[in-house]
């Protein structure tokens, strides 16, 4: 099978030398080989990148090119860019700060602009800019490719990102498509927020989460009923992912019954690493965990939180392995005639859990011939695809792909949508 950064010298050769047969393969193929050109294999593909390192992909911006990055960009040998992908590295995936080895992301991310969106890959530009990691693996690994040095911050790293978006405009014109991609928390929301009123800017994590996220709950209305409004939500994982999926349900209940926003945003509850986001909190919330924390006394744990909250739908968005447990799926089982359990976080291995654990948990009680499911459909906004299963009580949905289900004597071959 053929992956931007296979452990297989055959691979790699074979996109270097014949790019436009290695896409044939990929689009034709485009089911089985997703979960290998990106998640999960390419979360692997980062972690090893130095030890499998063997020519450039993409294009590398550090802080030593501070003050000339429009020269950097000019070295690049393709000049009609549509889209880049660019990352700092800081937060990959779930796997927290992998530095310039985040590289994998970007061009993952961009293979899949080609095999789903049809977009030239000459007309797609990779970058990761460094500047610096704080893993400490890295900082000592003899193969590590980017800078060693602690990660910069403050004024000195939003002067480069700055500099690298003035140039972006130079060098490609205004309507190049800048996609940020696995910033950490608190630069996602400033980038996407400073730089969106001058510049045709995307955060997939932020924004593409939140637009399947929010179709996946939509379709599953058909099998609970409903509407948006008639459901409360409960996120596990506050950062980029959760809220930006709990603004754009926010915003939804908002359209579809008439309400203010504020009051939308009633219906929705986030559990972040310290439990609970509530007022008395208020004072040391990041600002976009303050609009979702509502009256109500200090809760420190996910199955508390549950059993407080009283959830129709829990989703998981916080990186943490396994953080569905199974007394948590029963309560939510406990709670609900068809829970909805969305196990959104990638790699595999980071899933809250996995399909056989929803349907095995969630203790089913009816059974059907799959061709008698109405099983919802939904749409990707790549490169986050979110896969929906409905088998017994639970209606699971996950943000990366899980291997067959035996049920009832039955196997469930869930599909990649």
């Amino acid at each position: 099978m053929v992956h931007v950064f296979s452990f297989s010298h055959d691979a790699c050769v074979f996109q270097e030398r014949n790019e436009r047969l290695f896409y044939k393969l990929l689009i034709d193929n485009v089911e089985e080989l997703l979960p290998v050109v990106y998640t999960p294999t390419v979360g692997e593909a980062c972690q090893k990148y130095g030890s499998i390192f063997r020519r450039p992909q993409g294009l590398y911006i550090s802080l030593k090119e501070k003050g000339r990055i429009l020269e950097v960009l000019r070295n690049w040998p393709e000049k009609s860019i549509q889209v880049i992908v660019v990352t700092d590295g800081e937060r990959i995936l779930g796997l927290g700060d992998l530095g310039c080895q985040g590289m994998g992301i970007p061009v993952g991310k961009l293979a899949l602009y080609t095999a789903l969106g049809g977009v030239r890959p000459s007309a797609c530009l990779p970058i990761t800019i460094d500047v610096g990691t704080t893993n400490e693996d890295l900082l000592k690994d003899e193969f590590y490719i980017g800078l060693k040095q602690r990660r910069a911050t403050g004024q000195e790293y939003y002067e480069l990102l700055d500099e690298f978006m003035t140039a972006v405009r130079q060098n490609y014109g205004q309507k190049v498509l800048v996609q940020f991609e696995d910033f950490a928390n608190h630069n996602a929301f400033t980038l996407l927020e400073k730089y969106r009123a001058n510049h045709l800017v995307f955060n997939d994590d932020i924004q593409g989460t939140a637009a399947v996220v929010l179709a996946g709950l939509i379709a599953a209305l058909k099998s609970v009923g409903g509407t948006l409004a008639d459901h409360k939500f409960l996120f596990f994982g506050a950062g980029e992912a959760g809220t930006g999926i709990a603004e754009l349900v926010a915003l939804e209940i908002s359209r579809q019954g008439k309400v203010s926003v504020e009051e939308a945003r009633q219906k929705i509850w986030l559990v972040d690493s310290k439990g609970l986001v509530v007022a008395s909190r208020n004072e040391i919330l990041q600002p976009f965990k303050k609009r979702y924390a509502h009256e109500h006394e200090p809760v420190k744990d996910l199955l508390d939180a549950v059993k407080a909250i009283r959830p129709t739908a829990l989703i998981g968005s916080a990186g943490v392995g396994r953080s569905f447990t199974k007394e948590v799926i029963e309560t939510m089982s406990s709670i609900n005639e068809r829970p909805i359990i969305l196990a959104l976080s990638n790699p595999t291995s980071q899933s809250e859990c996995t399909a056989e654990e929803a349907y095995t948990w969630s203790q089913v009680v009816f059974h059907a011939h799959l061709s008698s499911f109405h099983e919802p459909n939904f749409s990707q906004v790549y490169p986050n695809q979110m896969i929906l299963y409905i088998q017994g009580r639970a209606i699971f949905g996950s943000g990366s792909p899980f291997d067959p289900v035996k049920y009832n004597d039955k196997l469930f071959v869930p599909a990649q949508v």
